[in-house]
């Protein structure tokens, strides 16, 4: 999907995402209780009350209307009871660490918010990718996210919401995609000139096609060592997607712990 022609909040296609959607819709629905004969009144209010209809009667002198008062107070408060509660309980039921249901064991992907690209590191598999992370089909996936740059924010608007990318801390955000296809990562959160262009890919394909891709990186000659890393670090702008078909052991807790003192 182009995200630059189209909603993908409302366009859900991973089980977060669509939890997340009826969440808003919920919210909107309930608001529009509101909203809906607020904005019939004014229009009623302008056609009644001119000055050419002598039908309108003009009442200024009274003070308290039980009913009407009763009315405008009552809704609203319930409206904002039912909203809290929903909050409340949305707000537990979605947590992004919180693991998904499912009987599949989550895979593990380590992120690492770079100036201005993405690192993926796949601890499990020991290999890494830039601008472009796959994932199976039906399967969690357990992102582990930090910063090694300014504070950023990952985000895959089709399957969820975004979570801060932050140094020296690890965040964790839990998705799985229900749809195959590639949707569009993004950084939401401003951080410096190549912000704009701070996109990366994510695929979510069948078990098998997902197991030959890693297959297909591990031939790669590329190892993702300190050194490779720092050059890979140096802040550059609208990154091809690469690959690498091995990773140092512990390079994504070094990353975290060189901010730790």
């Amino acid at each position: 999907m182009d995200f630059l022609g189209a909603f993908a909040v409302l366009d859900p296609a991973g089980t977060i995402a669509l939890a997340e959607r009826s969440l808003m819709v919920q919210a909107v629905f309930f608001m529009l209780i509101v909203a809906v004969p607020v904005y019939f009144l004014i229009f009623f209010f302008a056609r009644w009350y001119r000055a050419g209809n002598t039908k309108a009667k003009y009442l200024p002198n009274w003070e308290h209307a039980k009913v009407d008062e009763l009315i405008w107070w009552a809704i609203p408060f319930e409206i904002v009871l039912v909203l809290g509660a929903l909050t409340w309980f949305s707000t537990h039921e979605l947590d992004p660490r919180k693991p998904l249901a499912t009987s599949h064991s989550p895979l593990v992907v380590q992120v690492i918010a770079l100036e201005w690209k993405w690192l993926f590191i796949y601890p499990e598999e020991d290999i890494a990718s830039v601008n472009y992370v796959r994932f199976p089909l039906n399967k969690p996936v357990q992102f582990k996210i930090t910063a090694d740059a300014p504070m950023n924010s990952f985000w895959i608007p089709e399957l969820g919401g975004q979570i801060y990318a932050m140094t020296g801390m690890v965040t964790t955000l839990n998705l799985m995609a229900n749809e195959e296809g590639r949707f569009v990562g993004m950084s939401a959160n401003y951080s410096g000139v190549g912000f704009a262009q701070m996109r990366f890919v994510a695929e979510a394909v069948h078990q098998e096609k997902y197991d030959a891709w890693v297959e297909e990186v591990k031939t790669s000659s590329s190892t993702l060592r300190w050194g490779a890393y720092n050059t890979l670090a140096t802040p550059s702008v609208a990154n091809q997607p690469a690959q690498y078909g091995s990773v140092e052991l512990g390079l994504f807790d070094s990353i975290i712990m060189k901010f730790i003192h």
